[in-house]
Parts: structure tokens; C-alpha cells; sequence
């Protein structure tokens, strides 16, 4: 893969906003292996500003956190929930180059159901749902990544 695209726009094409998710290498753990040498976060804005001549070109980002030290045993996929502070998300600047690639979330389904209402899109999903999967199987380098 030569490269890949990381959105986060407050409309995609006219319709709801698209914010990616990401991998994060994770600073505390550099010698891990897989996941856990890793951060899963969503983009909610890039941005640069600059300081004694030198550009930082950085992210704002909502955290997820693993839940567990191992993945889930049905389904081999890490399961991850939205960092909270109160009732808000747990938000962050990042620098861009902490970024390793682009992550695949997918909800963990409870006992409830999906709304009805004809407002609820696939760009409320991440806000909605409890936990998510950690998609392994999207592609061939997030498996190698991050499993």
C-alpha cells in the first residue's frame, strides 16, 4: 500500500459528517507487539499551527480504550470503549506523526434494538453503541498491524 486516506469532514458529500477512525502507536509501550503497542482513536479535526518557524501538523482526537488484556474469545477482535470524562468524550491533540493507519470499528451489538427514526446514520453509530470490535479482517495490513 503506498498510501491512505484519513477523513474527517463535517459533511461527507452534502450528508452527515465522516470521522476515521485511527491506530495510534502507543508511547509507553514501544517494544509490545500487535495491539497492544496501540491506540484507537477518531479524528475530529486535523490542523497545523506554527511555532518558532517550525510547523506541527496535529489531530484532535476521541480515545478508545481496550477492554481486557486479551481479545475477544468468540470472535478474535479486540473490543474497545469510548473514553469518557463525566458524560463528555475524552478529546486530545495529537501529532500527525503518531498516526500509523486507518482503524475499523464495528459496534458490539447488545439486546436492544436500532432506532427507527429515519435521523439515525451510520455517522451516529460510534456515538450510540456502548463497545466495538476492532476489525482485524478489513484488510490484510490491519491484520498484520495489529493482530
Amino acid at each position: 500500500m503506498r498510501h491512505e486516506r484519513i477523513r474527517s469532514v463535517s459533511s461527507w458529500y452534502g450528508g452527515a459528517p465522516r470521522r476515521d477512525c485511527i491506530f495510534v502507536g502507543n508511547t509507553d509501550a514501544v517494544d509490545a507487539e500487535g495491539f497492544a503497542n496501540l491506540h484507537v482513536a477518531r479524528v475530529f479535526l486535523f490542523f497545523s499551527f506554527k511555532h518558532d518557524d517550525i510547523t506541527y501538523p496535529c489531530a484532535l482526537v476521541q480515545w478508545f480504550s481496550a477492554v481486557g488484556d486479551r481479545p475477544d474469545e468468540e470472535t478474535g477482535m479486540w473490543i474497545v470503549e469510548p473514553d469518557l470524562r463525566g458524560n463528555r468524550r475524552s478529546l486530545e491533540v495529537i501529532h500527525l506523526d503518531t498516526i500509523l493507519r486507518g482503524a475499523h470499528l464495528m459496534p458490539v451489538a447488545g439486546s436492544g434494538f436500532l432506532p427507527t427514526d429515519r435521523r439515525f446514520d451510520f455517522s451516529k453509530s460510534l456515538d450510540s453503541f456502548y463497545s466495538f470490535y476492532v476489525n482485524k479482517y478489513i484488510d490484510y495490513h490491519a491484520h498484520e498491524v495489529a493482530f
